[in-house]
């Protein structure tokens, strides 16, 4: 797992701007369009959840794969 560190890390650090991307867009849409708070709310989700499971898979799936 050691050869993992830098590629989890990279990952983590590309996750975290992804989730702070997203988090500011909605902010600035919400804040320019309050009545569309449901649906940007709802977009907002599915994008962090695509980028969190693109986190997980780098931090726990892919190693796996590689090992064997």
């Amino acid at each position: 797992m050691e050869q993992f560190g830098l590629g989890i890390g990279i990952a983590a650090l590309g996750a975290g701007i992804g989730l702070g991307l997203i988090g500011y867009g909605a902010m600035q849409g919400m804040a320019r369009q309050p009545e569309a708070l449901g649906r940007i709310q709802i977009a907002m989700l599915i994008a962090f959840a695509f980028v969190e499971l693109v986190f997980l898979l780098t931090v726990f799936i892919i190693p796996g794969t590689l090992k064997g």
